[in-house]
């Protein structure tokens, strides 16, 4: 079997290596709570953030897609799996049925809330063991806050 390697070894490859899997199970299950809303939601203003709801799933899939394959480039394995989401996520997860609109949007917005807070940490964590995946991780928390602000200002 052919072993991929990467720069990284001990200390600093367990810690990019934890960064990236935690990142890469928010990343899957936002999009997961995200498609879950957009296809619950209910009200008003049910179009727009239908739509909207749309745009986070590709943008978390896109990143997602991101954090594995650059894992994978440094010799550590990916694991998406729905039992390793199950039992890892710290995302809170939508209740079942219709969800108003007004709920969808303060849930988005406090789980990307938790998901940016959580890239600031790993962004503080990979600073010195590998900055080529703190630049990763700071590119998907821009796209976070950004997220976050344009369901925050639907309140």
């Amino acid at each position: 079997m052919v072993q991929i390697t990467g720069p990284l070894s001990g200390e600093a490859k367990s810690t990019v290596a934890e960064c990236l899997q935690g990142a890469l199970v928010d990343l899957v299950d936002l999009s997961l709570v995200a498609k879950q809303m957009h296809w619950n939601i209910v009200g008003p203003n049910f179009r727009s953030i239908h739509l909207q709801l749309d745009e986070l799933v590709s943008l978390a899939r896109e990143h997602a897609d991101t954090v594995a394959e650059r894992a994978a480039a440094l010799g550590i394995n990916p694991d998406g799996r729905s039992s390793t989401l199950a039992k890892s996520t710290k995302l809170a997860q939508p209740e079942s049925g219709w969800i108003e609109d007004g709920k969808v949007i303060a849930t988005i917005t406090d789980i990307l809330d938790g998901v940016g807070r959580r890239m600031r940490e790993r962004i503080e964590q990979t600073e010195e063991p590998d900055p080529v995946t703190q630049d990763v991780l700071i590119a998907i928390a821009q796209d976070i806050d950004k997220e976050r602000w344009m369901f925050q200002a639907q309140r």
